[in-house]
């Protein structure tokens, strides 16, 4: 269920405040609301500008702009218990490993405030659910995207948080942490193996999306191809193993779009790419249009346990819509159709 619509406020910008940054300017303008609060409410897409969206808070505007701020209107802060069915492939007194499917939001939020794995777990955990994460994101030390399949660990006691995070926020590079995703990619990377290093932020024009900035924050994807389909030399969709170093919003996705080879399924970064459709076989394109998400899983998690300090590893398989996927693409021929051609 969506939240209400909430309010507008719309101005135009003065002489005066030619030059000033937008943040400054909104909180000039809206005296209730804190700087905090708008410079929120503008990394959240929640401004625009003659009607463009504005995501930088630091962003100089100009005389005679119109500008326009949605307000959203205030939720309760408790999500609530909902009998949501979950896949638990492991659970002990401090933590909780599931297979999340796809179309599952983790965490309440504008657009999704119900139906969340938050509002499954409240009902699963009740009052055991670790509470550092906030009211609104209980147990969560890490996401996966709502379209994004796989394995999600989460903390049932304030100890595990905090043992979790520390995990996290290291991304393995000192520790056991082990993340392993598993991606269908349009085309093939030459290589069989290599690193993706390019920063990240927030898109500065779509709320929706981040994209890749000098001055963003450090992001480092590292992959390797498992199979390839289609032509030897031009093949024309792979497998990709892909393990993470960082884990920034939308990483895996932005990263692989930015070297040509975005995710099939994925319209928000790879919507150029989706005439390639008619090179797939019947087979191969039914089974993406039935996909209707981006082709990525969670492979493999590997974590320490935050009490017994043994490593636990998990593993889920692709679901059926992914098998079904892989198993048509693998049918793709094997000779390019313009090979006969003189």
């Amino acid at each position: 269920m969506a939240e209400p619509t909430g309010r507008f406020e719309t101005f135009t910008v003065e002489v005066g405040e030619r030059g000033q940054r937008l943040d400054r300017v909104l909180a000039a303008r809206v005296a209730e609301l804190s700087r905090s609060h708008l410079k929120a409410l503008i990394l959240a897409g929640d401004v625009t500008i003659a009607g463009r969206t504005v995501v930088e808070p630091d962003h100089r505007v100009d005389a005679g702009a119109t500008v326009t701020l949605h307000v959203p209107p205030p939720v309760s802060a408790r999500p609530e218990a909902e009998n949501i069915p979950l896949t638990v492939i492991y659970e002990d007194e401090e933590l909780l490993v599931i297979d999340k499917p796809a179309g599952l939001v983790v965490h309440p939020a504008p657009g999704n405030w119900t139906g969340t794995l938050v509002n499954a777990l409240i009902t699963h955990l009740g009052d055991s659910l670790s509470g550092i994460g906030g009211v609104r994101r209980p147990g969560i030390v890490h996401r996966l995207d709502k379209d994004t399949s796989g394995l999600l660990v989460v903390a049932k006691t304030d100890f595990a948080h905090r043992s979790l995070s520390d995990q996290f926020a290291d991304h393995g590079r000192t520790g056991s942490l082990r993340r392993v995703y598993w991606g269908f990619a349009w085309g093939a990377p030459e290589r069989s193996r290599g690193t993706i290093e390019a920063p990240i932020a927030r898109h500065p024009h779509a709320r929706d999306k981040m994209a890749v900035r000098q001055r963003g924050r450090e992001a480092i994807t590292h992959w390797e191809v498992m199979e390839r389909y289609g032509p030897p030399g031009e093949p024309v969709a792979s497998l990709l193993e892909l393990r993470l170093e960082t884990g920034r919003t939308h990483q895996i996705r932005l990263h692989l779009a930015h070297i040509g080879h975005p995710l099939l399924g994925d319209n928000l970064y790879g919507a150029g790419f989706r005439t390639k459709a008619a090179l797939l076989d019947p087979e191969a394109r039914a089974a993406l249009e039935a996909l209707d998400r981006q082709a990525l899983h969670a492979h493999l998690l590997g974590v320490e346990h935050p009490t017994t300090r043994r490593f636990l590893e998990f593993r889920s398989e692709l679901p059926f819509e992914l098998v079904r996927l892989r198993q048509s693409l693998a049918l793709q021929p094997t000779i390019s159709p313009r090979a006969d051609v003189r």
